[in-house]
């Protein structure tokens, strides 16, 4: 049998699995790919890229590609059955949060093409039809059989899905729920009844839909719920769009993807276990109510991927590497929990619930369209779906000397004023200040310094010091006086040299 070494085997070469790879290579870290399947994926499937998803992709060089290739949602419309209650703009409450504050339509299969594309660019490539057995840990870091191939790497990183292979091997329980209820999903043409270039979200007392519109003229992705009193009835297609044109009234000419499915609600018991780790859906998996999970695996890889060169181009210890697991299984925890509550509230049989849905949408809805516009709850929503207000944890003890107060700033991904994202290409650990500071005043830790007219909008202070990571994540700030230490122990240990013994 033949053999490889590399620095890292990712297992999977989904939209998770070709982001890490992308930016493992871009980082100068060697890494195989492999993937069972015989080719990328061909069905739709995921199909919102958050804002926060778009940095990623603009960092990586790509951004401009990626909107090229979406179609844009540029509003909400909530309704009940088949009553709408308006539109909510997207643009005017994500303007001045990030450069993409509209909510991009584009397929899991168009993103793995882009990400593929580039994949090969950097010299890299993916093993098809591969799969990966015998994974255990050796000396140097995990031995795995790769199609028919031994590889030997430093790490191992599951990217492979929900039925992952390397989460099984390793014994990491999947904790969490599955709802009893069947969904629907299709990708339909010449589409009627909704509300052209918005999602469309109409929850009732019994139903549920949810509509995005896709590129192309009355293309749609329409997601609706066959509840558990058909019993283990299969769902067909006719009477899905029974159920949209009777509940809805919203009907179609043809489908180009239909397909049924259980949801599960659940989260890796870890995220690390020594060389090997969990990404995307291999990590978390959730309901699909707000295009979250293939942007929340996108932002694991990103994460990842450079502790994973930190640690292999000697700049960090193996304590660094355990903060992906302490930065990212929260944010997967809270977002499984939130989609949990809100999909028990849509799908619960309950005379509470129900009255609500049917009638607190009625209420709710019309007040939202009128006020969310003009109100900081609006732009507060949008950061939330967009992803853009992740707070990280940033040390074991972090949580317990803020007394379980985030920071506005510190742990956060810096807030965009306009011009500051374009350092951030240069992928480094980097200084920033926003007015009354001068470059004199910085000191001399060896990063590049960066400073910004003032930027009364955001959190950002004049007069401060703001540490922030190649991964656009705000490590500490501090004043000039104070920021050489606290600089230095916001930043990754170095490895201990190893000393020999007499």
């Amino acid at each position: 049998m033949a053999a490889e070494r590399t620095d890292v085997l990712v297992v999977g070469a989904g939209p998770t699995g070709l982001m890490l790879a992308n930016w493992l290579l871009k980082l100068g870290v060697r890494v195989i790919v492999a993937d069972g399947k015989a080719g990328p994926t061909r069905e739709s499937r995921a199909l919102v890229v958050q804002a926060r998803s778009l940095e990623v992709y603009d960092q990586l060089g790509l951004g401009e590609e990626v909107l090229a290739a979406a179609h844009r949602a540029v509003a909400l419309a909530p309704g009940t059955g088949a009553r709408v209650f308006g539109k909510v703009p997207i643009g005017p409450i994500g303007e001045g949060y990030t450069p993409y504050p509209f909510i991009e339509i584009l397929e899991q299969s168009r993103n793995e093409e882009i990400l593929y594309a580039n994949l090969r660019k950097l010299g890299g490539e993916v093993h098809w039809g591969s799969p990966v057995s015998g994974l255990t840990p050796d000396d140097d870091g995990i031995a795995a059989t790769v199609g028919d191939t031994t590889v030997h790497a430093r790490f191992c990183v599951g990217a492979d899905g929900a039925n992952s292979v390397v989460r099984k091997t390793r014994g990491i329980a999947f904790e969490g729920v599955t709802n009893p209820h069947t969904f629907y999903v299709i990708d339909s043409t010449a589409t009627g009844g909704l509300v052209e270039d918005a999602i469309n979200v109409r929850p009732g007392g019994d139903d549920f839909m949810l509509a995005f519109p896709m590129r192309g003229r009355g293309n749609w992705r329409l997601i609706g719920l066959a509840r558990d009193s058909d019993g283990d009835r299969e769902v067909s297609e006719k009477d899905a769009r029974d159920r949209l044109r009777d509940g809805f009234a919203v009907t179609y000419a043809e489908s180009r993807w239909y397909a049924t499915y259980k949801v599960h609600h659940r989260v890796a018991a870890a995220f690390r276990d020594g060389p090997f780790f969990l990404a995307g859906d291999a990590a978390h998996v959730h309901s699909p109510v707000g295009g979250q999970g293939m942007n929340t695996g996108l932002q694991d890889a990103h994460n990842l991927a450079f502790k994973l060169a930190d640690a292999i181009h000697g700049r960090a210890g193996d304590a660094w590497l355990d903060r992906y697991e302490a930065e990212r299984r929260p944010v997967a925890q809270r977002l499984v929990a939130t989609t949990d509550r809100l999909f028990g509230f849509i799908t619960s049989r309950k005379p509470g619930p129900r009255t609500l849905r049917r009638l607190g949408v009625r209420l709710i809805a019309p007040l939202g369209v009128r006020t969310l516009p003009r109100t900081g709850g609006g732009s507060r929503f949008f950061e939330y779906v967009s992803q853009i207000r992740i707070h990280y944890w940033l040390s074991p003890s972090a949580k317990k000397s803020a007394g379980g107060h985030r920071d506005p700033v510190v742990g956060r991904r810096l807030p965009w004023t306009g011009d500051n994202y374009q350092v951030l290409r240069s992928l480094q650990w980097q200084i920033h200040a926003y007015g009354d500071v001068q470059e004199s005043d910085v000191p001399d830790l060896g990063l590049p310094v960066h400073v910004f007219p003032p930027a009364p909008t955001t959190r950002l202070s004049p007069g401060r010091l703001y540490l922030v990571r190649p991964d656009a994540f705000v490590a500490a700030e501090a004043a000039p006086a104070d920021a050489a230490a606290a600089f230095e122990r916001a930043m990754p240990a170095k490895p201990q040299a190893s000393t020999a013994t007499a």
